[in-house]
């Protein structure tokens, strides 16, 4: 076999060594390749993005593959010249090559496939851009929408950076993807197609950032290493109960829906498709995808397959991938260190003679590959680009490979040569963690109110609205949902729309009777606590206020979490159902309390006693910290635990300064597209909280409450007729209770915020 790769850098030279361990490939050339590869195998000195010039030298070579390796001649449809000349190509065509060439086509796919991702947004003018960063908020995520060479996204917490960022690209002609900022660790999956089936190859990290701790601006990467010890025992298990680790769970959840969604489309995509991905608490998200092999995880990924990869590629570009292919590795580990040249990334400088690759190669299990590099006239080696090597470093252990790399580093030198010292550090400390992990399936929850499902006929349809930009989504007891309409300002992004309805719940029950304007007093409520938890660094659901007229104050746009399958609640008084534990037991949710306590009792301190999630119709139940924790994970308990305890203290005490007692209250948290534990739903509401007036607080009895107690107590008279343990539907409430009621959810929001609710 006689294989042509295409392309100058470090990833051409790792497949170049790739294929000449191939005792298949009888040839490899490179076009136009560089002083490294040059060594090797013979170069072309021509343009890698003429694809008529590349097709030409395919045919004239007699080459019975050619392999792209860069971004850049893939867009320009390279690939495509080459097939249209007869010879196999490895690579896609510039039409599906858009995966890369544009983040907006990117988000397209990925919506169209469900593949999980961040919430994002397309923008062509500064306008649209400084709305789109507001919306997201902090760490701005700013992405050049074409090819930048690894260097087109600028990640910041300040906001003019991030603009000028986008104002930049607006200048040079382009348009920019904003995101939502996606936390936890990354990693790089490597996936072979052709253009049905898929292969997957070993995970790596790399390192993005210039200098080390990952500070300063984005590179093309400084180094990387594979495997990625820290990913084992991320396992998940799938709707037919079959466990799956890491690799399926990206090759199921995001590899294959892309690929078949290109497919679809009638644009097969042949090649290696690069997932670079977040392993976020919600679970793996989509960063980006390029698509060709990624450097410099290639110059480390490659050195360990043992796999023959001439005809491996040879088969992605024939249609002979086969649906069970597997491929073999080299035990042990493999890590790289990228020495970049002086000025790099902002100005590099070329022309700097390079010494000691040779005394670096010499050393055991070091390999040095070339990128950036020339040869001057006398034939010394010098710089020609802003990485300029790669130094491979394999070994039995993680620590043995990467201290092989950096003796390789040692023995490189030239004028301003710069290189991270920390590749894989974190990972040989331990440091990395996995905040919850995936929690059972991986087919994503959208973001629900407290209480969702059906509720007693009738009481729902009157409620669904249509509304301009939104579709209805679902209903519970007292919400609604909505989703972003297709081509909507809001269409692609990650965020529901949440109506609060005036339905009113008693005992699992949605009456037929309206509470007026409860909706508007409870959302406004809610958000004027948003607001207190957000200025104490509380992270919330609440994206905008900005919603159709016909739900104005009602209504919250919230970003769409996977709702972790709990109710946090807090107590600080002994009372309802805690009391009724407390009475048999001497304990709540199995913790020990002191005797002697009474109804409205103040408890030594606040505790949390989560309760579990009941669909509509059953009784949410209390349970232990222990079963919380067999339900979600001990890092998940724990952080609920955490963040409930603080919003009850800090809004407690909020409440004590307005002359309000907050007896107790129930939270709901999830998981946003960046991992982070955020509370939602309604908060510190009369329906989710018992909140006494402090000047008539006396223990010993039940305590006058800013809730729908009078709904309760009529049902339980005589007066309603209505016998609770029957299957009955309650019957309608009167007047005098529902406008009762009403008062007494604003006589909460009056106390609380010291202001009067104007309708």
């Amino acid at each position: 076999m006689k294989v042509l790769v295409v392309g100058p850098g470090g990833r051409e030279h790792a497949i170049v060594r790739a294929l000449l361990r191939d005792e298949a490939v009888t040839t490899v050339e490179a076009a136009p390749g560089n002083a490294g590869i040059a060594a090797q195998v013979r170069c072309h000195s021509i343009d890698a993005q003429d694809g008529a010039a590349v097709a030409a030298l395919a045919v004239s070579g007699g080459f019975d593959l050619v392999v792209i390796g860069p971004e850049a001649p893939l867009a320009a449809g390279v690939a495509d010249a080459v097939r249209a000349a007869g010879i196999p190509a490895f690579g896609p065509s510039a039409a599906a090559a858009r995966l890369e060439a544009s983040k907006a086509f990117a988000k397209e796919i990925m919506a169209a496939a469900e593949v999980p991702t961040a919430g994002a947004v397309h923008v062509t003018d500064l306008a649209a851009a400084a709305s789109a960063v507001d919306r997201f908020g902090a760490p701005y995520v700013i992405k050049d929408d074409g090819l930048a060479a690894g260097k087109g996204v600028v990640v910041t917490e300040d906001r003019a950076e991030a603009l000028a960022h986008a104002e930049a690209c607006f200048a040079a002609g382009g348009s920019v993807v904003i995101e939502e900022f996606l936390d936890g660790p990354e990693v790089s999956l490597f996936v072979l197609s052709d253009g049905v089936h898929l292969v997957p190859l070993s995970p790596a990290q790399d390192f993005k950032r210039i200098f080390n701790d990952d500070a300063g601006p984005n590179t093309g990467g400084m180094g990387a290493y594979t495997p990625l010890d820290w990913l084992e025992g991320y396992t998940e298990t799938d709707a037919a109960g079959v466990q799956r680790d890491f690799v399926q769970i990206v090759v199921d959840t995001v590899a294959a829906p892309t690929l078949a969604e290109m497919s679809r489309r009638g644009t097969p995509f042949v090649g290696v498709l690069y997932c670079g991905l977040a392993v976020t608490s919600r679970g793996v998200r989509v960063i980006e995808f390029n698509a060709r092999f990624g450097d410099p995880e290639t110059q480390a990924v490659l050195e360990r397959l043992a796999t023959p990869l001439g005809q491996l590629l040879l088969d992605c570009s024939t249609g002979s991938l086969g649906s069970a292919r597997s491929l073999d590795w080299a035990q042990g580990y493999a890590a790289d260190v990228v020495l970049a040249a002086a000025g790099y990334p902002e100005a590099p400088r070329k022309g700097d003679l390079i010494s000691g690759t040779a005394e670096a190669e010499s050393l055991e299990g070091v390999a040095v590959l070339h990128a950036g590099t020339a040869a001057d006239e006398p034939g010394r080696l010098t710089t020609a680009g802003g990485r300029v090597l790669a130094v491979v470093g394999t070994g039995a252990s993680l620590a043995e490979a990467v201290d092989r790399a950096y003796a390789g580093v040692q023995k490189i030198s030239w004028t301003g040569a710069q290189h991270r010292t920390d590749i894989a550090a974190k990972a040989l400390a331990g440091e990395i963690k996995l905040g919850g992990g995936p929690r059972g399936s991986t087919e994503r929850e959208p973001a629900r109110p407290a209480e969702t499902g059906s509720t007693d006929a009738g009481s729902v349809a009157a409620s669904e609205q249509e509304l301009p930009g939104w579709v209805h989504l679902s209903s519970g007891k007292v919400r609604d949902l909505y989703r972003p309409a297709p081509g909507s300002a809001w269409a692609g992004q990650d965020v529901v729309l949440m109506v609060a309805s005036d339905r009113i719940s008693a005992y699992d029950h949605v009456l037929s009777t309206p509470i007026p304007d409860k909706g508007i007093i409870l959302t406004q409520l809610s958000l004027w606590w948003f607001d207190q938890l957000e200025a104490a660094g509380i992270s919330h659901h609440v994206v905008s206020v900005e919603v159709p007229e016909a739900v104005a104050g009602r209504a919250m746009i919230c970003r769409d979490l996977q709702m972790i399958p709990a109710e946090c609640i807090a107590r600080g008084y002994l009372t309802g159902s805690g009391l009724a534990e407390y009475r048999q037991n001497g304990t709540v949710t199995g913790l020990l309390l002191p005797e002697g306590l009474t109804d409205g009792s103040q408890l030594p301190e606040p505790i949390f006693t989560p309760s579990s999630k009941a669909a509509q119709g059953d009784h949410d139940e209390n349970i232990s910290f222990e079963t919380l924790t067999e339900n979600v994970g001990a890092p998940v308990a724990g952080q609920l635990r955490e963040a409930t305890l603080r919003i009850y203290v800090l809004a407690e005490q909020i409440c004590r300064e307005a002359g309000v007692i907050l007896a107790d209250t129930k939270l709901e948290f999830g998981f946003d597209p960046g991992g982070a534990l955020t509370v939602a739903d309604e908060v510190l509401t009369p329906d989710s909280s018992r909140f006494w007036p402090a000047e008539s607080w006396e223990p010993g009895a039940a305590q006058p409450s800013f809730d729908k107690q009078f709904v309760r107590d009529w049902l339980t008279s005589d007066e309603s007729g209505w016998d609770r343990s029957s299957n009955q539907a309650p019957p309608a409430l009167p007047q005098r209770v529902t406008d009762a009621t009403r008062q007494r959810y604003l006589d909460a929001y009056q106390r609380i915020t010291g202001t009067e609710l104007v309708f």
